[in-house]
């Protein structure tokens, strides 16, 4: 049996069981927990903002763990999620404090999933908002993937071109109408 991805948040995991779960942990200690992550280990945090209603945002969480994009994402980036916007009855699985990180980030961007690209000491270096202020969501259409593919130039300099082209080649190869 397949191990459960850390993709999924464990309130989010048990309350798709059924079972009681703990309070979600806060943005702020998730947060600087991927910093110092970050730091050690000389990386970008990716941070996601999603909820469990949300396909697209099982989308983006299916692409980063897709076998051929996974070592990529890892070797460069500190995947790092909060959950927001919970509808009513999930609305337990919000992690406390994430308003407040979304919108020092982004400035209220329109749907989910919403990420951004931080450095170390958790500072905003890009996010899915294109420069005309629409949020990208999951990169599917072309213009989305382009902007995507700006946003790794510019928090993954390093990212070799073979790297990148594997990234952008998955997204365009798996597009959803």
């Amino acid at each position: 049996m397949r191990a459960i991805s850390s993709a999924l948040p464990l309130a989010l995991l048990a309350t798709t069981l059924g079972l009681a779960a703990d309070p979600p942990r806060a943005a702020g200690e998730i947060l600087a927990e991927a910093e110092t992550t970050a730091a050690a280990q000389h990386k970008t945090i990716f941070l996601m903002f999603h909820a469990s209603w949300c396909g697209w945002c099982h989308r983006l969480d299916q692409f980063i763990e897709t076998p051929d994009i996974k070592p990529i994402i890892q070797k460069y980036f500190v995947p790092t999620w909060l959950t927001i916007q919970e509808r009513e009855e999930k609305a337990a699985l919000n992690t406390p404090g994430a308003g407040n990180v979304w919108d020092r980030v982004s400035g209220k961007p329109a749907g989910l999933p919403f990420f951004a690209f931080l450095d170390e000491k958790g500072e905003p270096i890009v996010s899915s908002l294109q420069p005309d202020g629409s949020n990208i969501g999951y990169p599917n259409e072309p213009q989305e993937i382009d902007w995507f593919m700006v946003m790794l130039k510019k928090a993954a300099p390093a990212m070799s071109p073979n790297e990148s082209e594997t990234l952008a080649r998955q997204l365009r190869t798996k597009k959803t109408k």
